[in-house]
């Protein structure tokens, strides 16, 4: 019989829910959990935090509640786990992890961390276009805060080879991370594409967790799914050719069906025969889906193409501050009286010489969604909330948003209901640039730690 492991999702961002994860590390007799808790801006936000406070360890901060409720069954089990909750410090966040494991009386476990994504002080050197507008990196200079390629599966294999049983990255694509245990355990060639095609193809299923098992799929009425409030995080049973079959834990809520693979399948890919990894170029549209069980679906022939020369960098910068509140009406009339109450802001911004890039106040309700699309005709809501925001080179001109807002509540026109004035309505803003660099100036290294 051919070798079979089973691989469970433990989180698809930073701020998913922790209980899934719990419930499919007792109950998934997994031999991997694999969690991802990182985003495109996640790595800039944490930089900026790290400037600000020094306390901070530079790891995911839900690490703690993660780790504590898997460690238990994950060790019992003999569960490996693979997470990029190390975000900018992989290291500290290896630590805090033994630091669990102490505490839980569990010793001699090998934990791994990986490094080498951090390229912040030499992306200039290595990069010259922005991918997004074309111009050459270097007009980022002034505003750089961090960059970060997306390293692939290969350094996690290796820490897997050298017997870590929990391993920790930083700036991993997210398939990748459920990709290593693949290659690992059966031996997959880091250059053989048509074996990590199949691989990938997988881990961008696995890597959104309940999206797969009906998370962010239903629609009432249209797209029914059970227990919306109880969905159980995804499992794949893998085979060695690379086929597999996703389900998720007895008795979870959401479902495993076509509709639901197939959504997950070609969420954010913009191309489905090339869709570009460290590891290898993805092809989709060979792929064989088939509903073999309740919640059972099974996944072939995904293709796969070579990989490029090139990795693929996120470069955070500063790009000013947003200065935002809202406030609200309610009752016929509202919208009249929204509409007044945005002139007298406009006309309030002119007199304090607001100095913004880019400002615009939405009715919640009405038109903060379309925007301009919005019908002409659309129906007058009951209530609107009128939401004021502007981005600005700095914080002193973003304060000046909630102070003009304060000013409606006995300034403004009747029937205004303003909320409690936050300490702070302002926020820095983090941009994310995208640009290339050759992989082969991107090593990684690892480190070990035991518990």
């Amino acid at each position: 019989m051919s070798k079979t492991i089973r691989i469970g999702a433990g989180a698809a961002w930073w701020g998913d829910r922790v209980e899934p994860a719990g419930v499919v590390a007792e109950h998934g007799e997994l031999d991997y959990l694999c969690f991802e808790t990182m985003a495109e801006a996640t790595v800039s936000a944490a930089q900026v935090r790290a400037r600000r406070d020094p306390t901070f360890e530079g790891y995911d901060t839900y690490l703690d509640d993660r780790m504590q409720a898997v460690l238990p069954a994950c060790i019992r089990q003999g569960t490996k786990i693979i997470t990029n909750q190390g975000w900018i410090n992989p290291d500290a966040a290896a630590k805090r992890i033994v630091h669990w494991l102490r505490e839980m009386g569990h010793t001699g476990i090998k934990v791994a961390s990986v490094n080498g994504s951090l390229i912040t002080d030499r992306v200039l050197s290595l990069t010259d276009t922005i991918l997004e507008n074309g111009k050459p990196t270097s007009t980022l200079q002034s505003t750089l805060i961090s960059a970060e390629a997306y390293l692939g599966a290969e350094p996690i294999v290796e820490a897997l080879k050298a017997g870590a049983q929990i391993v920790v990255t930083g700036r991993v694509a997210d398939p990748s991370i459920f990709m290593a245990p693949m290659m690992y355990e059966f031996g997959w060639d880091p250059l053989d594409h048509v074996k990590l095609g199949q691989g990938m193809g997988l881990g961008h299923l696995l890597e959104c967790g309940a999206q797969v098992t009906g998370g962010y799929f239903s629609d009432p009425g249209f797209k029914d799914v059970p227990e919306p409030w109880n969905f159980g995080f995804p499992i794949a049973e893998v085979s060695e050719d690379g086929s597999a079959v996703l389900t998720k834990v007895a008795g979870t809520g959401g479902a495993v069906t076509l509709q639901t693979v197939k959504e997950q399948m070609l969420y954010e890919v913009h191309d489905p025969a090339n869709y570009l990894t460290p590891d290898v170029v993805v092809d989709f549209t060979q792929a064989r889906i088939e509903q073999v069980g309740p919640d059972r679906v099974k996944i072939s022939h995904i293709g796969g193409k070579p990989r490029t020369p090139t990795l693929k960098v996120s470069i955070g910068c500063t790009e000013g501050f947003i200065g935002e509140d809202m406030f609200f009406y309610a009752g016929p009339g509202a919208l009249r009286r929204a509409t007044l109450a945005k002139k007298i802001l406009e006309e309030r911004f002119k007199i304090v010489g607001l100095k913004a890039e880019e400002y615009r106040v939405d009715f919640l309700g009405l038109n903060a969604i379309h925007g301009a699309a919005t019908p002409a005709d659309a129906p007058e809501p009951y209530e609107i909330a009128v939401r004021v925001a502007a981005r600005t080179a700095t914080r002193t001109e973003a304060a000046k948003v909630g102070r003009e807002v304060d000013g409606m509540a006995v300034s403004g026109i009747a029937h205004t209901g303003k909320r409690v004035p936050h300490a702070d309505r302002t926020r820095e803003v983090i941009g994310v640039w995208s640009a290339l660099v050759p992989r082969e100036q991107v090593p990684t290294s690892i480190n070990y730690f035991e518990s």
